[in-house]
């Protein structure tokens, strides 16, 4: 071997263990030795190997970002930023496979970059761009060490990384520069990689964090446990935290995990990765127009806080479900001062290691009540949190399934009250002015425990209550009369079926009727997307329940009048249709919204109510379940034609 080469394969080597594996094995002075020779024998010989350690050297700026189109679409990720919009997501994978595995990855907050390689050489990279078409920034990315410009795999191949920069980076850069400091590392390392001048991308010091095969030539469809293991032994730098999970409590545990170690690390991450593992899953999911089915970001935005617990007390449900909730030293979070937070049930207090006395992490989101991610030290006088026998409001036996307790007496007042809040709650029923306090207070005085007690309320009920006057009651009457008239997936989400929220309610109010849905059938239930196996059983059971039947029936002759809302006329009317596939026409966006001004509704998978699919380039099941089904289909050439004979007709 010459000893250009040599000097190359030892350099590179080097720089693997010091930018990749963050264990250099020889001093800065030697590298430097070494370094000055190779550009020497370079000068004078004439040649630059495509691998060469001088290649990184930023060069003179560009006077323009040249355009590139990426060999396979970059989708972005859907986000999740509450716990039921993750339970959806987990709940249509499970469907399809309910077995299914998934994988937790940190998701950084910088720049991404997709890298191309041919014949195992480094050729380009771009940034992501619309997703389809990014810019050129090959000679900024050549300044960054952390990734090969040579490989093994010697096909053509595009992988796809996060650019950063840390914060101890940042903060070095700042002091540095503190003429034109930069306010934050997401914006400091996108300015980086999208900067005319290398010189200036070289300075900021930005890496890449390696996390997806985006193409192989070779086709071979990768789990992303497959795919991290090649990106590490092609010597791409990846992050280590990489969990793999069984089930969605795994995934809710790694999550958690992620969100208390992020205040810890040198990266600025805002939220976790979760994705399917099994590439058949993958398949069978399919794309929307922006998303990966098979994959969501779930975002922390919320602000934390460090305090101590002082005592734990259990607060009862609509359900019946004990949820653990801690007094803790008062702490300003997201402009307010916080003395309460929650845990979601007695294993989770042991999983995140809570004690009385110790200092944990909490997190406000929304508005709602504060929640403890996990213990941050132990003191001395730390105590484990005693795990209750009996309800702490009525005295029953508790019981006991998983990591939950529950009280099984229906007549329990906070469940009571819980069911009615929810009821009159705003995504609900909506009845303004109905609190906790007041319906605590209603329930109490005036024996309110079921929804229809609610409209036989009178003046004289509210006139020698506390704090009520004249408008107060004339309001509070007024209310409770509007909320009559109110739209079925409200309806269906006020009445606290267990694992009905928003999202699956809007589901079962396209069969058109609260008499339709209470005749579903467990299957039919299940074929729902947001519908799983536990919640189809809830929601049978509930329409099968007697006192249930007869509360409906209360409902029905007090004027409650759930109701579907008229749709427009037009190509589509009375039409529940589903879109699959790709339209060349317009994006999926787009034809929903077509679909709903013409009358029709646009579903997002084929079930009972389903009347029409349109179907485009590479259909997936959802065709394949139209067709068993007997679903009329049409293609996107019919599909164009109803919409321009309804435009001729307007």
């Amino acid at each position: 071997m010459n000893r250009q080469r040599e000097l190359c394969d030892v350099l590179n080597r080097w720089a693997y263990e010091y930018y990749v594996l963050d264990n250099p094995s020889v001093s800065d002075r030697e590298y430097d030795r070494l370094y000055d020779e190779l550009r020497e024998l370079e000068r004078t010989s004439g040649i630059v190997y495509s691998d060469s350690p001088t290649r990184r050297v930023g060069g003179e700026p560009v006077k323009a970002f040249g355009k590139h189109a990426h060999i396979a679409r970059l989708y972005s990720l859907d986000k999740a930023v509450a716990d039921d919009e993750l339970d959806a997501f987990l709940t249509r994978v499970r469907k399809v496979d309910p077995q299914a595995r998934f994988t937790v990855e940190y998701k950084f907050d910088g720049l991404t970059v997709c890298l191309t390689y041919e014949n195992g050489e480094f050729v380009r990279a771009t940034t992501r761009g619309n997703g389809v078409e990014g810019e050129d920034v090959t000679a900024q990315a050549l300044t960054i060490r952390s990734f090969p410009l040579k490989i093994s795999y010697r096909g053509t191949l595009e992988v796809r990384g996060e650019a950063i920069i840390r914060l101890s980076v940042l903060e070095e850069y700042n002091r540095e520069h503190s003429a034109e400091p930069l306010k934050n590392a997401r914006n400091a390392a996108a300015g980086a990689i999208r900067n005319l001048d290398p010189k200036i991308t070289q300075a900021r010091k930005p890496e890449i964090l390696f996390y997806d095969v985006n193409y192989r030539s070779d086709g071979a469809p990768l789990s992303q446990t497959e795919a991290m293991a090649f990106l590490r032994a092609e010597g791409f730098k990846t992050y280590p935290y990489f969990e793999i999970c069984d089930s969605p409590e795994a995934v809710k545990a790694a999550i958690d995990e992620i969100e208390i170690e992020r205040k810890k690390i040198d990266v600025l991450t805002d939220g976790a990765v979760i994705k399917t593992d099994d590439p058949i899953v993958r398949e069978k999911m399919g794309y929307t127009d922006k998303f990966p089915r098979w994959a969501i970001a779930f975002k922390f935005e919320a602000e934390e806080a460090e305090t101590t617990v002082k005592r734990v007390f259990w607060q009862v449900g609509r359900t019946g479900k004990l949820t653990p909730l801690a007094e803790v030293e008062p702490v300003e979070l997201a402009g307010a001062t916080v003395r309460r937070a929650t845990l979601n049930n007695y294993g989770d207090i042991l999983r995140k290691d809570v004690k009385v006395n110790s200092r944990v992490f909490i997190r406000r989101s929304n508005e709602v009540i504060p929640e403890i991610l996990g213990a941050v030290s132990h003191t001395e006088g730390s105590v484990p949190v005693e795990k209750p026998a009996t309800c702490p409001a009525c005295g029953s036996a508790l019981k006991e399934t998983g990591a939950n307790l529950f009280c099984p007496n229906e007549s329990c007042p906070p469940r009571v009250v819980a069911r009615l809040t929810h009821y009159c709650s705003k995504n609900a029923a909506d009845v303004e002015g109905m609190s906790e306090a007041t319906l605590a207070v209603l329930h109490e005085k005036r024996g309110v425990n079921r929804f229809s007690d609610l409209y036989r309320l009178t003046e004289n009920d509210f006139s020698a209550l506390e704090g009520f006057k004249e408008k107060k009651i004339a309001n509070a009457l007024s209310a409770i009369g509007n909320s009559k008239r109110i739209p079925l997936d409200r309806f269906l989400y006020a009445l606290g079926i267990d694992g009905i929220g928003r999202v699956a309610a809007r589901d079962l109010a396209a069969f058109g009727s609260l008499e339709a849905v209470s005749e579903l059938t467990y299957e039919q239930l299940l074929a729902l997307e947001n519908v799983g196996e536990v919640t189809a059983g809830n929601v049978v059971a509930y329409f099968a329940d007697e006192e249930n039947a007869r509360e409906l029936r209360r409902l029905k002759e007090l004027g409650v009048n759930p109701y579907v809302a008229e749709r427009k006329s037009g190509a589509f009317s009375g039409q529940n249709v589903v879109l699959t596939g790709t339209l060349a026409s317009m994006s999926r966006t787009e034809a929903q919204k077509r679909i709903e001004e013409e009358g029709g509704t646009a579903q997002s998978a084929v079930t009972g109510a389903t009347t029409l699919v349109v179907a485009g380039e590479k259909a997936g099941s959802k065709l394949e379940k139209a067709k068993k089904a007997g679903i009329p289909v049409i293609g996107e050439k019919e599909f164009l034609a109803m919409l321009g004979q309804a435009e001729a007709e307007n």
